[in-house]
Parts: structure tokens; sequence; C-alpha cells
């Protein structure tokens, strides 16, 4: 079974039991700034978890585009990705355990066709949080999975929350036996032998964690599921790995040929780095020294030197990429349609980092040079490391370099201080998740709504054609990006902000309707990536100031959010213009 045969199979079964499909995400997050891309289904959803009201209804199914780059330095081995899909399907405070298991039961037995007896489970043990989850035990047994495969396991297995707050609760997870022999006698999907893949999670999200870590419930029972496409199409298509599936397979085959070295570990680093790059910018990422576009450049640039360790020319990079779009487009159709865009900033990064390729070249003769003036034979891990950080120049070049010139290399000290960098980099994508993926409070509230009033105060000072182009909201400050073509004058700025400060004023009323796309249009409501929107959508309009397709929440009126102060304007990138404000 193909993985678009799968997508749409969960998506039609949900469907005929009374889901809503909605459009995926894009992997660039909208204002989220606790992630730097969107790592779960649940993630663009948390404002309806936590009992916003969703255009759509209370059941929703959806496939989500991830990514997620805590393993990105582990790609390379027989299972590890950065992107992946995730199906998925949402009660938002109507159906629960009961319900959720039966049909997760029903999809895999029915519609994928797999053994029943191949099913293994595992619920929450309980502990002072929660209870122990009989319910889901009892559920499962219901729908045909004996009590010898339904194991209970504590937090670190069966508990799930995204950062350290936000909306969470004690999950179910599926698991099929690959038919591997027990490792032990104490061999379960705890194990990590092989004999069990999860292959699905239903969380049960009816609590909340605070900063403080204390637990509360939520004021609705929810149900979050996530279901890996790539995972699922390789175990149905008894292979080994991802990349043996028709997702993967047809650039696999090419790197093979194109390759004057066998090296499988290389040809998989440049076939996911390249399709994580191409899902990152056609939904809008750019590589860049910092954030996600630093993400994106390391994707690049690990792919790039991988490509020269296969001896692959350079300049395949354009075919590749259109063999990637032509695998890939019924999946994805948008990526014809950026398929330019895409190989114009792929093989542009791919130019600027050949250039540091041959700075890092010129700073190894200096090192290399000054070892022989002191009679070494090894150039130390410092050096590597050096090379590494500071010029992006990988390990394995300097090794094949100093063997040229006769040295030996220290790696054990260069793998110590990578490590050392990693932890710390590791470490610094961690705070990325602080304050979770929910930080939805009053303050923030109150930033969100600010955004309507500045977008409606640009377009009125500079013109119709200062759109939205993002937007960055935390509890200290609002950020606002909007396509203008050069700086704003300290006129402009003071006129913006006094306008919008005018709105606050005037204590404007705040509403919200349901609608369609269509009649949100004709209502001359503004809206951003209309491609996300489902077939209905909240129109949130301010007094006779502002209207907006906007997913919520706001304040009820403006008069709630004090006085409005710009910060700073400042460019984003060409032809985008980024503000700073608060509310004091």
């Amino acid at each position: 079974m193909k993985a678009i045969e799968i997508r749409n199979k969960y998506l039609n079964f949900f469907k005929e039991h009374g889901h809503k499909v909605i459009p995926s995400a894009p992997l660039i997050p909208e204002n989220d700034p606790s992630v730097l891309f969107t790592t779960a289904g649940m993630q663009p959803l948390v404002p309806y978890l936590l009992g916003e009201k969703h255009p759509e209804g209370t059941r929703l199914t959806d496939y989500q585009k991830c990514l997620r780059t805590n393993d990105i330095d582990e790609v390379g081995d027989n299972r590890h990705l950065t992107y992946f899909e995730m199906l998925g399907n949402w009660s938002l405070g109507d159906y629960f355990k009961d319900e959720a298991i039966a049909m997760s039961y029903e999809f895999l037995t029915k519609e994928l066709g797999i053994d029943p007896n191949l099913l293994s489970v595992t619920c929450f043990a309980g502990d002072s949080d929660a209870p122990k989850d009989t319910v889901a035990a009892n559920a499962w047994k219901k729908a045909g999975i004996p009590e010898e495969r339904i194991y209970f396991y504590g937090k670190d297995n069966n508990w799930w929350i995204a950062g350290e707050e936000g909306p969470c609760g004690p999950d179910t997870e599926m698991f099929l036996d690959t038919g591997k022999p027990a490792c032990s006698e104490k061999c379960g999907p705890d194990c990590n032998c092989g004999k069990y893949v999860e292959i699905w999670n239903n969380v049960f999200m009816e609590y909340y964690k605070a900063k403080d870590g204390t637990i509360s419930k939520l004021k609705q029972q929810n149900v979050d599921t996530g279901l890996g496409l790539e995972r699922m199409a390789m175990l149905l298509q008894g292979k080994e790995t991802p990349f043996d599936t028709e997702l993967f397979l047809p650039v696999m085959e090419e790197l093979e040929k194109l390759a004057k070295v066998e090296n499988i570990e290389s040809r998989r680093i440049v076939a996911e780095h390249l399709r994580s790059s191409i899902m990152v910018i056609s939904d809008g990422g750019k590589p860049s020294n910092i954030d996600r576009g630093y993400v994106l450049r390391k994707l690049l640039r690990r792919m790039t030197r991988h490509l020269n360790k296969l001896q692959i020319n350079l300049d395949e990079l354009g075919n590749l990429i259109e063999l990637y779009v032509q695998t890939l487009k019924e999946l994805y159709p948008d990526l014809e349609k950026n398929k330019e865009m895409i190989k114009q900033t792929i093989i542009a990064e791919k130019d600027k980092f050949m250039k540091t390729l041959a700075h890092g070249e010129k700073e190894f003769e200096k090192v290399a040079a000054k070892a022989k003036q002191e009679n070494k034979k090894v150039i130390d891990g410092y050096n590597i490391f050096k090379l590494y950080e500071t010029y992006g120049f990988p390990p394995e070049i300097t090794a094949d370099l100093a063997k040229e010139q006769g040295f030996e290399i220290d790696l054990s000290s260069f793998d110590k201080l990578f490590k050392e960098h990693q932890e710390k980099s590791r470490q610094g994508s961690e705070q990325k998740f602080k304050g979770g993926l929910a930080e939805q409070n009053e303050q923030t509230t109150k930033y969100h709504t600010a955004t309507h009033l500045l977008h409606k105060a640009l377009q009125i000072v500079l013109g119709e054609h200062a759109k939205q182009n993002g937007s960055n909201i935390t509890i200290e400050r609002l950020r606002f990006d909007f396509t203008h073509p050069e700086k704003m004058t300290p006129e402009q700025v003071k006129q913006v902000e006094d306008i919008v400060n005018e709105q606050i004023q005037n204590d404007l009323l705040v509403t919200c309707e349901e609608m369609t796309l269509e009649e949100a249009k004709a209502a001359g409501a503004t809206g951003l990536f209309e491609n996300k929107y489902g077939e209905k959508v909240k129109v949130y309009t301010i007094g006779n100031f502002s209207k907006e397709i906007c997913g919520g929440p706001h304040v009820t009126h403006t008069g709630e959010l004090g006085h409005f102060k710009i910060k700073k304007e400042e460019s984003s990138s060409a032809g985008v213009r980024r503000i700073k404000a608060i509310l004091e």
C-alpha cells in the first residue's frame, strides 16, 4: 500500500466517522515563538484543545507536515528522518477513550488489513497526577486485544506533552510485532530490540501542566492522535527502512547510479536532507545564520558535503530536485508550483557552501604550516573543531587533507568537543520549546489582537501592498513582518502608532463570526496563507476598523490593550520590513 493510499484511506475513514478534513498547517508556524518548525499535528490546534471553538466543529482529521531536528546528526542510519508526515484525528470535547480506541482498532485491522494478532498496546500505569488508565485498557479488551498484549508503563512511555507546559495527558500507543524473536523474557513494547514498532499514539488530553509543574484538569476532554505515514508505508510494504519505499526510492536509486563511491549512509543523508529542505523552502523557509534558517542551512550543507563524499557532480542537484518534485507531487502539489524557487534557493546555498569549503582549505593550510613549523605529526582536535565550527569545514575533509600532507588527526579530542557543542545546541533547541506550545494567556491574547490593529494601520499609512508576512508573539512583545519596499520614515512610524492607539482608546468591540472562505472574502476580510483554511473560517471584526480571518484568541474590547508603542522598525528580508512593538 503506497503512502498516498494510506493517507487517503485515513482521511476518508475519519470523514465517514463524522470528522471534518482540515488542511495541513505550514511547516513554519504562525504566531508560535515556542518552536522553530511545526513538530506535531496538535501544534496548530492548541487554542482549540484549550477550549477555543474550531470553525469546522469538534471532530477533525488531517495530515500534518512536520520537521523535528533533535536527531539531525543521527540521519544516515536506517530509521531517522527530520521531515515526516503525521496523520491525525482530534476530538475537541466530543468523544473520548472508548470511541477513539474502537476507531483506531477498526482502521488498523479493517482498513489497513493488519493481523490483530500482531498488535500490542500500552497504557498509562498511573501516578500522583493521574490514575491508572483502566478505561483505555478495558476499551482495548472490548475491541479485541487480549489482556496479555496490554502493557502498563509510567510517564516516560505513556504520557504526552509538547514542551514544558501546556495541554497534556496519558496516552495509549499501538505496536506492531515485526516477528523478530524476543530478546528476553521481559521483552515488550518498551524494548528497543526491534521486535515491537510503534505505529500510532492516542493522547487523552484532559490535563494542563503549568510552568510551576502543577497539573490541573482542562475544561474539556480531548483526543489527539498521531500516525507516522513514512513508518506505516514501510511496515505495510514489508520494507526494512523508509528509504526503500516509493517516497525515497527513485532518488536513492539515482544517487546510486551517480555515485563513484559506494556509501549507503551518505546516500540516505543526501536523500533525507534534500527532501526535508525542499519541503521547508516550499513553505517559505530561507537559509540564514539564525533559528530555522540555520537549521535549513545545516541540512543543505550536510547534504552537499555527502554529495562530495559520494563524488557526485554538484551540477546534478537541479535534476535531483526535479526527480523529487515528480516523486512527491501527488502528495504535495505545491512542490510543482514552487519548483523553480526551490531550485534557485538550494543551488545558491550550495554555491555559497563551496566558497566556504575553499575558505576552509586555506585555513587548513595555515594550521598545517604551523604544525610543520612546530614539528608536530598530529593535527589536534581543537583545530579540527575550530575549522568545523568557524568555517563549516567538515572533519572528514580535514582528515583527507591531513593524510595528503602526512599528518594524523586527533579525532577522539574532536569528538569530545563536538559532543559538547552538540549538547549545547540541543539545549538551545530545547529552549525553543520553553513555554510549551500553548503560551496562550491574557498578555499574548492582547498582543494577538494588537497585530490586527497594526496590520490595518500599516495599510492606511503605507498602502494596500503592506500585507502581513508573518508574526511572532511572546508575553513580552509582538513582532510583525509586512511587505514594503523601503524603510518607514519616523513620521510614518508615529502615524501608525497613533492610529493603533486611537482604536484602543475608542474601546472597539471585537466580535467573531463563522462563515465560508468565500463569504469571508465577500465581506472584505483579509487573511493569510489561504490554502491553510478549511471550508469554514473564523472572522474577527474590530469595530468598523478591521476584519480578518484568524483562529484567535482575542480580547473582547480594544480598551483592554493598554498603550501601543513601536520599539523598532527594521528590514526582515528583501521587500519585507519588521516591526517590534510592546503594550505598556
